[in-house]
């Protein structure tokens, strides 16, 4: 019997990609029901909307340790660049300290770096300058720690269909169907290359019909507003203080302080790993 254990936030939750009761499924359940026959794979989704890097490694994986997983999932970062007090090295700590807990235990760990978030929805250059910044230090540290503990290491930046907006759901925030089934696919793909285990690669065709419009709106009715009720609450006045931060320093014609400080901040956090370990130094691609 595999034991397959996914940390990590909505995305991993399966957020974007509903089942017709209502549930979320995701690439983790798809990827799960690929890497062995019908009976032969415990799956356990310990992913919460939400999470960032530090609930991850003190939440979400002691309950993985203690599954004692052959295959370890860890996907998390994005919400770390919206929130106040981004600290890169405080990331990469967390982020080694998980993955390299899950590679000690005996588990091949997946891991991934995320697609541009301005140039994926096209943001206004006030807002995607600075989540450009912070997701590109999220994929330095997560790079690093990926070149120092062995593992499968999914690079989604360098896939051009993670831009395809087809892979992407309503809400413009989590991947559809598709993209859920895409990253399902590539894992697959990366886990077989190097020999882990693998039987049926998922179908990277949707399954499921998309929501009708009535559907939808008895989502937003009973589940999506609260839901982004949440999110606006911690997520509005972040974006809005980066947003006016850099329109201020671009006002003054010093925006490049702000480069400036962010790779000072990623030359502290690579630091930590030695040298070497530079981004994208070992990172993996579908075949």
């Amino acid at each position: 019997m595999l034991t397959f254990v996914a940390l990590g936030d909505s995305t991993t939750a399966g957020f974007g990609d509903p089942m017709p009761d209502g549930s979320w499924r995701g690439w983790a359940a798809l990827l799960a029901d690929g890497l062995a026959p019908p009976g032969q794979v415990t799956f356990h989704n310990l992913a919460v909307s939400g999470a960032i890097s530090a609930d991850v490694a003190r939440d979400q994986l002691p309950m993985a340790l203690d599954r004692k997983p052959d295959v370890a999932a860890v996907l998390v970062g994005v919400n770390d660049t919206l929130r106040r007090g981004f600290d890169v090295s405080a990331i990469g700590n967390a982020m080694d300290h998980t993955i390299g807990s899950l590679h000690r235990s005996g588990a091949v760990v997946l891991s991934a770096c995320f697609p541009d978030p301005g140039r994926l929805f096209r943001l206004p250059a006030p807002l995607a300058r600075p989540l450009a910044r912070r997701i590109a230090a999220v994929n330095a540290v997560t790079h690093a720690v990926a070149a120092r503990v062995p593992g499968v290491h999914l690079d989604l930046n360098r896939l051009p269909e993670a831009y395809d907006p087809r892979m992407w759901s309503v809400d413009r925030l989590h991947p559809g169907e598709r993209g859920h089934r895409l990253l399902a696919g590539s894992f697959f793909d990366l886990l077989a290359a190097c020999g882990g285990p693998t039987h049926r690669r998922p179908d990277p065709e949707p399954g499921n019909r998309p929501p009708s419009r009535g559907a939808r709106v008895w989502w937003m009715a009973t589940q999506g507003s609260a839901w982004l009720y949440r999110r606006s609450r911690d997520l509005v006045p972040s974006l809005a203080r980066m947003a006016i931060a850099e329109w201020w320093y671009d006002l003054r014609g010093v925006a490049n302080q702000m480069d400036d400080a962010i790779q000072k901040e990623i030359s502290t956090a690579l630091a930590m790993f030695g040298e070497g370990h530079q981004a994208g130094a070992t990172t993996g691609k579908p075949s």
